[in-house]
């Protein structure tokens, strides 16, 4: 019997993504003695949210290109929350918010952020039938198959509800928009990084694992 198989539709997002700073416990530690400082001369009292525009999104199946002079960057394991109608969490995705190293995490730095190709996207979505069901979810971020970090959403500064309450104070999501919980650091406070060559697995229980590549823009090292 002949079966005909039709290719898989590959995700990618169809509002605006947010990326959020600063929302996990060990980050927050590490920088809170410099929150009083000049400018800000105080800690956040709302979300720190920043753009990730459509020119960074990167289906499944491609590479991450690095322009030339940019030689590594930070890997950002997170778990994206997709909204759905009155506000709602509809789905869930795994997604690389990939980055060129810096320092400032206060301030969004949008040119290190938003390059192109710089949010890797999974081949699919997860539903979500309740959002507490991921309170304890653990993301495992692999390196050329060896496990280089493990982000616990159990550590989050404000949880998926209470960062979805708050946002909402000041700005209304749309059903296609997509928060995205944080990128967690390591104990030195830097991130995981990747160089030509290299190849990044972002996986979680239930969830359609992430995979991509990173080479240079003309395939010279």
């Amino acid at each position: 019997m002949l079966i005909n198989r039709m290719p898989q539709k590959t995700w990618q997002p169809e509002g605006t993504v947010y990326g959020t700073l600063l929302n996990f416990r060990r980050e927050w530690d590490i920088r809170a003695p410099r929150m009083s400082e000049e400018p800000h001369k105080a800690p956040p009292k709302a979300p720190v949210l920043y753009v990730k525009s459509a020119n960074t999104f990167n289906l499944a199946g491609n590479d991450l290109l690095l322009e030339d002079g940019i030689k590594e960057v930070d890997v950002g394991g997170t778990l994206g929350l997709i909204v759905g109608e009155a506000g709602q969490v509809a789905a869930g995705a795994l997604l690389c918010d990939w980055s060129v190293p810096h320092m400032s995490y206060y301030r969004p730095p949008i040119k290190f952020r938003c390059r192109d190709g710089y949010l890797a996207l999974p081949l699919q979505t997860t539903p979500c039938q309740r959002l507490s069901e991921w309170s304890a979810l653990e993301i495992e971020v692999r390196l050329n198959d060896a496990v280089v970090q493990r982000v616990r959403l159990s550590s989050m500064v404000r949880d998926m509800a209470t960062l979805l309450a708050d946002v909402s104070e000041f700005m209304s999501l749309q059903p296609g928009d997509v928060l995205m919980v944080g990128t967690d650091c390591l104990p030195d406070g830097t991130r995981p990084k990747a160089r030509h060559g290299d190849r990044v697995m972002v996986s979680a229980p239930g969830f359609v694992s992430l995979q991509q590549s990173v080479r240079l823009q003309g395939g010279v090292a």
